[in-house]
């Protein structure tokens, strides 16, 4: 992953870890966060242009065993079912820092994804989708 990315996933690590304890989750809990979080975007590392990275990266972490492959594979998913609790921190802690690793909340980040995607984008859209649901959980 190039350089930016690796800011950018070692933040969401580090912000799910804040969230979980918020969240009153147990020690194993939120070290199993950190690690969701580091490998959310391994999937960019097999696309070209980021698109499906989410799939990609989940699919590969279900054929090698890992328990939390769902949760990077739905990661981002406006249309998911799937449901719990490590796929609602994700998705929080990633909608709160920028590709550079800045935890910047989520209004500007919108901002940023505007900014980079245009206001028009699907990818756009969908976050704004996204983050006014997680301002519900």
């Amino acid at each position: 992953m190039d350089n930016d990315r690796l800011k950018h996933s070692y933040a969401v690590a580090k912000k799910m870890m804040d969230i979980a304890k918020e969240y009153n989750l147990s020690e194993e809990d939120i070290m199993n966060c950190f690690l969701i979080g580091l490998i959310h975007d391994i999937g960019y590392e097999f696309t070209t242009n980021g698109i499906n990275h989410n799939k990609i990266a989940g699919q590969l972490l279900k054929d090698n065993g890992f328990k939390y492959w769902q949760e990077v594979y739905y990661h981002g998913d406006i249309d998911c079912t799937y449901d719990s609790i490590f796929l609602d921190i994700l998705n929080k802690a990633d909608m709160q820092i920028d590709k550079y690793g800045n935890d910047i909340g989520y209004d500007k980040r919108l901002e940023d994804i505007k900014e980079r995607y245009g206001e028009d984008s699907i990818t756009y859209k969908n976050c704004v989708i996204l983050i006014e649901s997680l301002k519900t959980k």
